[in-house]
């Protein structure tokens, strides 16, 4: 899934690799996804795209947007998976759209379990779109442990920790797969109450967070996602389906997974012990 590292690596690989290309001819979906969404008809796509420049791309919460000339654009999100084919790579059989450029070159867009493919020209008047450009990120100077205070103190202590980190994009970027790294470098358990954090554990968060973001960007994302030819990303990742078996990498303990909030949680019960 797309978030903040990944949108910042593949904005960085398509930047290297796709500006100043022309597209030739875009091609609508070789296989229907009925959680892949569109803006308005997906066959038009090509009335849009078709002779025109990337300019840039940029890469900015849960999205990634190519901008053409004419202020065209093409963003996607969450679960949306992009390939840069060489003229002599074999085409994928299946994809939710495929864009063709004058030099041979293509850009495959393939949907795992949910996403957006969205083309449009002007201004996007999607929430999560404006969320995560109007927003601080979480990358930045403005970032500061004042602001991050205030947007606790803005929920209820009740909420979870993992309820206020992944959910409606306090912090853009931020979701269900970057945090398990963040909270297990903090030792706190995804379900604690964030009333119950106390102001030591708040700055210890706070600092996990500044640093792993910005680690896993650094580094091409995550391992558990692939880049623009098909390789996994530079960060290993601590906890997450690759080393579910291995265990806890400070004491051993078993690891437990866990389904809570739309997503599986990875935690450490001696290293993250939960606190009510």
């Amino acid at each position: 899934m797309i978030e903040l590292p990944e949108a910042l690596a593949r904005a960085k690989e398509l930047n290297e690799n796709v500006v100043g290309k022309t597209v030739a001819k875009v091609h609508p979906p070789s296989s229907q996804h009925k959680f892949c969404w569109y803006n308005g008809d997906v066959m038009k796509y090509g009335e849009l795209l078709n002779g025109h420049t990337v300019l840039k791309t940029e890469g900015f919460g849960i999205f990634i947007e190519i901008v053409f000339n004419e202020d065209v654009k093409l963003n996607f999100n969450d679960g949306v998976n992009v390939r840069l084919l060489l003229p002599e790579t074999v085409r994928p059989a299946k994809y939710q759209l495929l864009i063709d450029f004058t030099d041979g070159t293509s850009l495959a867009f393939t949907v795992a379990m949910y996403g957006g493919i969205i083309c449009y020209s002007g201004v996007s008047d999607n929430e999560y779109y404006i969320k995560s450009r109007q927003s601080i990120s979480p990358l930045s100077d403005a970032f500061d442990e004042t602001y991050f205070d205030n947007l606790l103190f803005q929920v209820k202590g009740t909420m979870s920790v993992k309820a206020f980190l992944a959910t409606e994009q306090r912090i853009p970027g931020l979701g269900n797969g970057v945090l398990q790294d963040i909270l297990f470098q903090s030792g706190i358990h995804p379900k604690r109450k964030v009333g119950t954090l106390t102001q030591l554990e708040k700055s210890t968060l706070f600092n996990s967070i500044k640093k792993i973001l910005n680690d896993m960007a650094a580094r091409g994302g995550r391992d558990t996602e692939k880049d623009l030819f098909g390789n996994a990303g530079g960060y290993r990742t601590l906890l997450s389906k690759n080393t579910l078996a291995a265990g806890c990498p400070n004491c051993g303990s078993q690891i437990i997974k866990k389904s809570y909030l739309g997503g599986a949680i990875y935690y450490c019960p001696a290293c993250q012990p939960m606190e009510e």
